[in-house]
């Protein structure tokens, strides 16, 4: 397991969370720090703990051994300070349909003791950052499943929580949706909060987080940077898009140290290149693909791997619930 190195206040701190379930063993050792301002991606295939480790740091359950602190404060002895600090949202989750979005925001906002001047200034805030200042007035009951994710999200917004865990909040949502709520995380990491996010799909959580917590069987396999995520598997893939002579620009590549391989993908636009990132240097690579003619579109590192190295970190088989 690979600890983040940075000088950032510690957010979360999990140390040895163990439960079970009659018989079946949830965790088994889960262990792992998030520090302030990190969208985390907390990931693990279905059945790995996730559920049951994201509902002892929300203080919904209490940890049978180990111990959890939210920015300084155990989630047993100090469970209202957290509850202050924290805001969740659960995968599935049931809404007062029967409410306008505005009414249900505000049934919330005084749960909090705020008060009406508070409320409606607050409520106007998080449904601008939702875009959903227009359907205030709507009924829940008719909004689709991607307007009642957003909704629920200003709800979780309404007390200005500084820590967020989000459980599978991608889940149901059409393509379009769930891109629209990803630009939502990023607004939320620039306003400086911590995201954490619970999911067992990484690849539609690689552009957005930081860093991950990647858990099998009820154990942690890693905790640390997405960087140091690709460099489990030994070396980096990045995609280059790029227009030029493309076995030009291959041969150049090929050419340089520590180099792996290159290859020429679709259409002739796309290079895959795979490396050693300890002798070989994304700025030698971009400036030689444009000393061969290359004319750079983009840059990056290659999404798939991210799913390769979750791969290579968890084991096969179905999974008790």
């Amino acid at each position: 397991m690979t600890e983040m190195g940075e000088n950032r206040k510690l957010a979360i701190e999990v140390h040895d969370l163990r439960h079970s379930y009659k018989k079946h063993q949830a965790l088994s050792g889960v262990s792992f720090q998030i520090h302030e301002g990190s969208v985390h991606g907390f990931v693990g295939p279905n059945g790995a703990g996730k559920t049951t480790t994201l509902k002892i740091l929300a203080t919904l359950l209490k940890p049978q051994h180990g111990s959890v602190r939210v920015f300084g404060h155990d989630v047993v002895q100090d469970c209202k300070q957290v509850r202050r600090i924290i805001g969740f949202m659960p995968d599935h989750f049931s809404m007062y349909r029967q409410m306008t979005v505005f009414e249900y925001l505000d049934f919330f906002g005084a749960a909090y003791g705020l008060n009406m001047d508070q409320r409606n200034a607050v409520i106007k805030d998080v449904l601008e950052l939702t875009d959903m200042y227009e359907r205030r007035d709507d009924l829940i009951k008719g909004l689709s499943r991607g307007m009642e994710q957003r909704v629920s999200l200003a709800r979780v917004l309404v007390h200005d929580p500084k820590v967020l865990f989000l459980d599978e909040p991608a889940s149901g949502l059409d393509p379009r949706a769930r891109i629209e709520l990803m630009d939502i995380l990023t607004t939320l990491r620039e306003m400086g909060k911590t995201v954490f996010i619970s999911s067992h799909i990484l690849s539609e959580l690689g552009d957005l987080c930081d860093s991950f917590t990647i858990i099998d069987r009820g154990e942690t396999k890693y905790c640390g940077p997405r960087a140091g995520l690709r460099a489990l598997r030994g070396n980096a893939t990045y995609i280059l898009e790029a227009t030029g002579h493309a076995d030009e620009i291959r041969e150049q590549l090929e050419a340089l140290e520590g180099i792996d391989s290159v290859k020429v993908l679709e259409n002739h636009a796309q290079f895959r290149i795979r490396f050693d990132d300890r002798s070989a240097d994304t700025n030698a690579i971009l400036s030689t693909a444009i000393a061969a003619g290359a004319t750079i579109v983009s840059f990056a590192p290659d999404a798939a791997e991210l799913q390769r190295a979750f791969m290579d970190l968890t084991s096969p088989g179905v999974r008790e619930s």
